[in-house]
């Protein structure tokens, strides 16, 4: 089988690339270990929902054990790892907040002296943040003053809830930034798909269609255009010419069996892991150190947004399930980095839902007991009277975090399973305490009589990032400023393992975005794209 461009994952980035290269007269071919989901098999209009959300639908693969998963050794790590394989990718499970980076955020070794800079600035993704906004129909609301002006968003954003309202004003008595929460979910009818419910289950999947997973808004559009995508397609390798060229990838069907599929381009679009594994599993020719790897930083300067969860309680009832699960509203109050603070860079804060019954039971304090009246006493108090307010602080890059490949660890398909080696940073760890030290403070204001803070190390990373760090220098990163591998010219890396720092904010809009901008890059240069 041959093809113009082998995509190596079907996610989001991949779903971006497969649709704009077909619709500019590419054969596309992609790569999926895992397949489609039903949206009639999502659970999230099910008494039962929070339970499956903790099993079969867990987005922890080292939970959910499905046939598409891989195992990830976290035995090292400070924290789980959060994805999903299947069309879709982690989008499929994402809460879908939609959030760009800020023009600072390429500059944060100009800026604060951590860090390097981005081979690209803001004003270089900006057309590209608007383009992919109106493919996904982002809803929200334009002119937010931490950023600059451009597009509104193609949809009006989602309504607040009463939290989010509550929040919102607490805000404003406090003189702290707030803003509409922009969502890759949709608030009015878009693209034969229907608006949000506001049940507050997206991150078991949307039945409805509302949110913007790529396989609702990319996949069946390029299958539909003849883009041929193999599920159940796990790759070993990506194989490699003796000049050094990228010519395919190896992988096995679900029985087990080996096919190869030739290209002329090869796009890496696994994630923050699954790229770096596959890439550490191929050898350039002269090299055991994996491909594209002359910088040695393949799988180091991992990065993952080890996120804190905080909520406070009220005495009347604020039915706080009820909304959507991205950000009602956001802030960005405490973002940057202040000097008369300890530590650098900051973080983003999201008004989201509570949560159902079963959760609420199970975030007990320890001292209190599991069950009989008190339990019922306690989820009837509890249960619709919170706030939650996601804290998401940048985690700075630092090459002691890493992805490597198991020694003693395989899939069913013999591949060396990956291995997640991560410490929090004592940056991240004081960005983390100085936040819920401010948002304990604002939920007291807002009138909350009980704070919870949720264990850090029970959350997971949901953001895999950085991998795969792009830059000008061939010596000190794995891409150029297109995505392509200094060291394999038709080699590219489409998703969020490319970024340099993490910003703090969800990484979605970004990756769409730069996979948005690579791709029209491909398709206007192919003609000097260099193959085997």
């Amino acid at each position: 089988m041959t093809c113009d461009v082998l995509i190596v994952g079907g996610g989001l980035s991949a779903g971006v690339m497969a649709l704009t290269l077909v619709e500019k007269g590419f054969t596309v071919t992609c790569l999926e270990q895992g397949g489609w989901t039903d949206p009639a098999a999502y659970p999230g209009g099910t008494p039962f929902w929070e339970l499956a959300r903790r099993t079969k639908w867990s987005a922890d693969p080292n939970v959910r054990r499905a046939p598409s998963d891989y195992p990830i050794d976290v035995s090292e790590s400070d924290m789980a790892i959060m994805l999903y394989n299947g069309v879709g990718g982690s989008s499929v499970l994402f809460g879908a907040q939609w959030a760009r980076l800020t023009p600072g955020d390429f500059r944060v070794r100009t800026l604060d002296g951590v860090a390097d800079d981005w081979p690209i600035s803001w004003r270089d993704i900006w057309p590209f943040y608007e383009m992919t906004d109106r493919e996904f129909g982002i809803s929200g609301l334009g002119g937010d003053p931490a950023y600059p002006e451009g597009e509104d968003y193609p949809l009006p954003p989602l309504p607040l809830s009463s939290a989010g309202t509550r929040m919102a004003k607490t805000f404003d008595e406090l003189g702290w930034h707030w803003w509409p929460g922009s969502n890759a979910i949709i608030s009015r009818n878009y693209d034969d798909r229907r608006p949000c419910v506001l049940r507050g289950t997206c991150q078991t999947g949307c039945g409805e269609g509302a949110k913007s997973s790529s396989d609702q808004t990319h996949w069946r559009k390029a299958v539909a255009k003849g883009v041929k995508l193999i599920t159940g397609a796990r790759v070993r390798e990506i194989m490699v010419s003796d000049n050094g060229l990228a010519t395919g990838a190896v992988y096995f069907d679900r029985d087990g069996k080996e096919h190869r599929v030739d290209a002329s381009v090869v796009v890496m679009a696994a994630g923050g892991v699954g790229t770096p594994r596959i890439l550490l599993n191929s050898t350039a020719k002269g090299s055991g150190a994996g491909l594209a790897n002359s910088s040695g930083l393949v799988g180091k300067r991992f990065m993952g947004h080890p996120y804190v969860r905080i909520v406070g309680y009220f005495a009347e009832p604020l039915k706080s399930w009820h909304s959507h699960a991205g950000a009602n509203i956001t802030s960005l109050q405490f973002y940057g980095t202040d000097p008369d603070r300890d530590f650098v860079r900051g973080s983003k804060w999201a008004v989201v839902p509570t949560r159902g019954p079963l959760d609420s039971a199970l975030s007990l304090p320890d001292d209190d007991s599991p069950w009989g009246e008190n339990l019922h006493l306690r989820v009837n108090r509890e249960l619709g009277h919170g706030i939650a307010l996601d804290i998401l602080p940048e985690d700075l890059p630092e090459e002691a975090n890493r992805v490597t490949l198991c020694d003693d660890g395989f899939d069913s398909d013999g591949i060396p399973a990956a291995k997640v080696s991560y410490s929090i940073s004592e940056n991240t760890s004081r960005i983390r305490a100085f936040n819920v030290a401010r948002a304990t403070e604002a939920l007291k204001s807002a009138g909350a009589h009980e704070i919870h803070v949720s264990d850090p190390a029970t959350s997971g990373m949901v953001h895999l990032l950085g991998t795969a760090r792009m830059g000008n220098d061939p010596e000190t990163s794995v891409v150029d400023k297109w995505g392509r591998t200094h060291d394999v010219p038709n080699l590219f890396i489409i998703d969020a393992s490319i970024f340099v720092t993490a910003g703090a904010v969800n990484p979605a809009a970004t990756v769409a975005a730069l996979a948005k901008r690579t791709s029209l890059y491909l398709a206007e240069n192919s003609r000097d794209q260099v193959t085997a």
